[in-house]
């Protein structure tokens, strides 16, 4: 089945050539919007699982759609595709709930990698950002014993989080710690299972709270 999306966007050129990418890529596009709170009520009824999301929008900032996306009964994946690469901008993104931040100068082959990956569940960062959003968590929340807090993790888990924190894909830790495809996904699953988390975007967002996303 193809993976359902909407695109939120005040361009209408740019809007509709996304949306024309994607539907030649093979997504279903079940919306496009302009607007921020259109966005939102166009989302309840459609569903999507995935939406592209600008951040400039005319009448409510794209931060406080994401927030609004996020606390909707079934939550869509959020990739934002903004022209700003601006530090706060990614930041706020990051906490508003954006499952990934894209710059728009990024190739047409890297956007709908960053969707296919969005929609699998990756956090997924147009390079250089990455690096940004993991140093500045570690900045605000890290606490003297922040990394020691919760459940007790292996040095396996560990290692498997940090690289997930970091956005590589199931595929390149296996490759990274020369190990299979399906012992990190059960290393990932047991991490959540202890952790009591849904998906590798909380676990992301889990691993830079607590200091442990490697930045090297």
């Amino acid at each position: 089945m193809s993976v359902r999306v909407m695109v939120v966007d005040d361009h209408p050129m740019w809007r509709e050539g996304v949306a024309r990418d994607l539907a030649e890529a093979g997504y279903e596009i079940v919306a496009t919007c302009g607007e921020g709170r259109q966005a939102l009520r166009v989302a309840a009824a459609v569903r999507p699982e995935v939406v592209v999301l600008d951040l400039q929008l005319p009448d409510l900032p794209g931060v406080e759609v994401a927030r609004g996306l996020g606390a909707s009964e079934n939550p869509p994946k959020v990739l934002v595709l903004s022209a700003s690469a601006e530090h706060d901008d990614v930041l706020e993104a990051v906490k508003a709930g954006a499952s990934g931040y894209l710059v728009k100068s990024a190739s047409q082959a890297d956007f709908l990698e960053a969707v296919a990956r969005t929609a699998k569940g990756d956090a997924v960062f147009t390079p250089g950002l990455a690096g940004l959003v993991l140093g500045e968590y570690r900045r605000l929340a890290a606490q003297p014993k922040a990394a020691e807090e919760g459940p007790r993790l292996t040095d396996r888990e560990t290692e498997v989080l940090r690289l997930v924190a970091k956005g590589l894909s199931y595929k390149q830790i296996a490759e990274r710690l020369v190990l299979s495809h399906r012992t990190v996904q059960n290393h990932v699953q047991n991490t959540l299972s202890k952790l009591q988390l849904h998906n590798r975007v909380e676990l992301v967002r889990y691993a830079i709270e607590k200091g442990l996303a490697d930045l090297d």
